[in-house]
């Protein structure tokens, strides 16, 4: 068994992928045991299966059809024999040893779920920090991003103070860290959803029977793009998502 397993979905994104996994292995302690699962989710022909040859603790997996974010995270759930697991997006950077400071605050707090500090390329923490989902949030955040400066601040909790920990009830999934034992209870992510909001699910499952908690000791960078913003058929799989993660767990207006 190792301490942590790590899974990163590729897309199409070759050069993100290197660049995540040299980070992590350059970063991470050699005390804490890993296993890095990449699943190539990818239409394009790529070079990641060299990465079994360059790194000894990464997996290859290609799956040979598109699985989604969830599903394609949840493709290697049976094989994972670790303590913690965490869920890492391509464009992730790792700038310190992140995963032993979070295994030891989700040790040292019992918590379900971790995030760290998500910052941008220039340090500025990211707005990944959320109340819980309403209608009118989603609907602000999708078609009125410019109005409403005072609800958008509400809802991604910016009187919190970010130099100490929290409980959250969502928290971007860009970079998680979660006790393997409940995400297997779990069952993963809700392959429901192909992709977007899924990450809104298991925070939603995770605080039901545990917690999810903002750890202020450490920071990871983000190269958000925000796809669906920009592409129109990401932002209508967006909208799909939204309206099943409603239906699902009831239509909460405000």
């Amino acid at each position: 068994m190792t301490d942590i397993s790590i899974t990163i979905v590729a897309y199409n994104d070759e050069q993100d992928v290197r660049d995540a996994v040299a980070t992590i292995e350059e970063h991470t302690a050699a005390s804490l045991s890993k296993k890095i699962y990449i699943v190539d989710n990818s239409t394009k022909e790529n070079t990641l299966s060299s990465l079994e040859q360059e790194y000894e603790d990464v997996a290859y997996e290609r799956p040979g059809k598109n699985l989604g974010f969830g599903g394609g995270h949840n493709y290697v759930l049976e094989k994972l024999d670790s303590s913690y697991h965490a869920i890492v997006n391509p464009d992730i950077l790792l700038r310190e040893d992140s995963f032993s400071v979070l295994v030891d605050f989700l040790e040292e707090s019992k918590a379900g779920m971790a995030a760290p500090q998500i910052v941008d390329e220039k340090g500025e923490l990211l707005k990944v920090y959320r109340r819980e989902l309403t209608v009118f949030d989603m609907g602000i955040r999708m078609f009125l991003s410019g109005r409403f400066k005072k609800r958008q601040s509400y809802h991604t909790m910016q009187e919190m103070d970010y130099e100490k920990p929290f409980q959250a009830p969502f928290i971007q999934g860009s970079f998680l860290v979660i006790r393997t034992e409940l995400f297997r209870k779990l069952g993963g992510f809700d392959t429901r959803y192909f992709m977007y909001m899924e990450d809104a699910d298991l925070c939603k499952r995770v605080n039901l029977i545990s917690s999810l908690w903002y750890c202020p000791k450490t920071a990871v960078i983000h190269k958000w793009e925000r796809g669906s913003s920009k592409d129109g058929r990401l932002f209508r799989i967006h909208i799909d998502s939204m309206l099943r993660y409603f239906r699902k767990w009831g239509w909460k207006l405000w």
